[in-house]
């Protein structure tokens, strides 16, 4: 085999290895998207069983994560990634993290709806928990169809629209807060409540935190701590 032969050889198998991994991330974000579907289904419908079964389900998150995560580990050691493979191998690295708290924080609303649903259930059926988990679920989702396409404009949409869900839950916190003012005997159902929502509202940061890497793999600069006005101008690299 000639040098330019094997050369080529090991560059497809390197982008093979890329793009398989891209694919496990892709996996893992589809399988904390359901867990966290079904998390807000048990709530709303008073399913103990179902609030359960997620609880019980985190460890086929949190497997995949160690899977991942050895496989970033076997590509940096065998294969010394440079530039955008590199920034991309780091991305993931943070990506898969944050995945793994979201399917946490689901873990945690799973518990709590099995616990709400021995309770008395108030007649608007945990209205406001509904709209904020549908709304950060379309984040979580968002996040990940940025990361798969690479796509920085949807990066951007999610990373904007976690103010709002830091508004709706504050709007959540005082009502709970009126609620348990007003009648005493609620405290210990608003206070699970309480619980979910904080759960929620992390969930979002969490999805704003994987568009941050997204920017950062396709722009090579970390927005973190960037105003968005001033991210958005950033070129690509």
């Amino acid at each position: 085999m000639e040098a330019s032969d094997l050369t080529d050889h090991i560059s497809k198998r390197f982008n093979k290895d890329i793009e398989d991994l891209r694919n496990m991330v892709l996996a893992m974000g589809g399988l904390v998207e359901s867990q966290l579907s079904l998390a807000i289904t048990a709530v709303v419908t008073g399913d103990s069983e179902l609030g359960l079964k997620v609880a019980n389900d985190d460890y086929k998150v949190n497997n995949l994560e160690v899977s991942i995560d050895e496989e970033c580990g076997q590509i940096l050691a065998m294969r010394a990634p440079a530039a955008g493979d590199l920034r991309l191998i780091v991305a993931i690295i943070k990506t898969i993290t944050d995945l793994e708290r979201i399917g946490d924080e689901a873990e945690k609303i799973g518990y709590l709806a099995s616990k709400l649903a021995g309770m008395d259930r108030p007649a608007d059926a945990y209205r406001e928990l509904k709209t904020l988990g549908t709304h950060v679920s379309h984040m979580v989702r968002d996040a990940m169809n940025a990361f798969a396409r690479l796509d920085v404009d949807e990066a951007f949409k999610v990373v904007r629209e976690d103010e709002r869900v830091d508004e709706e839950y504050e709007a959540i916190q005082r009502q709970c807060i009126t609620f348990m003012m007003e009648d005493p005997r609620t405290i210990k159902r608003v206070m699970n409540v309480t619980w979910m929502a904080r759960s929620l509202e992390r969930i979002g940061d969490h999805a704003k935190n994987i568009c941050e890497y997204v920017i950062y793999m396709v722009r090579g600069r970390d927005v973190r701590h960037t105003g968005i006005s001033d991210a958005s101008e950033i070129p690509n690299d």
